[in-house]
């Protein structure tokens, strides 16, 4: 079916070295599955609700299929907003290292001995990335390289000016101490503006999924309360097409309102 036909996009390939790629994200099959289960059961709930069509219902379940990828871009988008915050802490612990006057890779080991601190578990992302980038340099790897290698992984604006930066004073013999201070800071103000953004607007997401939720509800009441007045919407091709409209129209206001609850920095 041409719905359903998967558009050209790159691969998701894990990486041979382990090492986490935050703009790649592969759904085990079982995990693959249980979403797809999940999604299908609601649709197909949705759809008989609205429709009251065992068999309508049942082909509005395979919109299930796409389900799958844009979970997939949910993780992802959660997985660099955490990285975010986390790098932000990263710098602030490591400027305080230098001010001390540490050199970088002391700095980085008392680093990530703070870190650990703040984040107890050991596959945070950044407890991982500076683990990695630790040991690279006790292999008599450069940390520029092994920076960089995190910046590539990180498809992350701020920690990529961050590197080219870093690169640019190691090999300059620049200040360092004011240049991690200077980055610290401005990805840290970075970073609070976008969550206090978040909390402004916290409240009308509320409203705008209780808003969402709203029609499901109505539909439901009447169905039970008023069966009657409700039949020819369920019974007649012009009530379908009536239902169909509808639908078609709510998923554009959450494409819509989705879009306008999503600010970016």
């Amino acid at each position: 079916m041409g719905l359903f036909k998967k558009k050209d996009e790159p691969e998701m390939v894990e990486r041979e070295d382990g090492l986490i790629d935050y703009d790649v994200y592969v759904m085990s099959k079982e995990e693959k599955l249980l979403n797809i289960i999940i999604a299908a059961v609601v649709i197909f709930a949705i759809g008989y609700m609205c429709y009251h069509n065992l068999i309508l219902s049942a082909v509005l379940s395979l919109l299930a299929l796409k389900w799958p990828p844009m979970r997939v871009k949910q993780i992802i988008k959660k997985r660099h907003n955490e990285l975010a915050i986390q790098f932000k802490d990263m710098l602030y612990s490591l400027s305080s290292s230098l001010s001390a006057g540490k050199s970088v890779e002391t700095g980085l080991k008392e680093c990530l001995q703070d870190l650990k601190i703040i984040y107890p578990d050991d596959e945070t992302y950044i407890i991982k990335e500076i683990s990695y980038i630790v040991r690279g340099v006790e292999m008599n790897e450069t940390i520029e390289d092994m920076f960089a290698q995190f910046a590539e992984r990180a498809h992350n604006e701020d920690i990529e000016n961050f590197v080219d930066i870093f690169k640019t004073c190691k090999r300059t013999g620049g200040d360092m101490v004011q240049v991690i201070k200077t980055t610290s800071q401005t990805i840290g103000e970075k970073i609070e503006i976008k969550q206090e953004i978040n909390t402004m607007i916290s409240g009308k997401k509320f409203e705008f999924k209780a808003l969402m939720i709203m029609p499901v509800f109505l539909i439901l009441l009447l169905s039970v309360s008023s069966a009657d007045y409700m039949e020819p919407v369920f019974t007649t091709a012009i009530g379908h097409i009536v239902m169909t409209v509808a639908i078609f129209l709510f998923a554009i206001a959450y494409i819509v309102g989705d879009k306008i609850m999503t600010i970016e920095v």
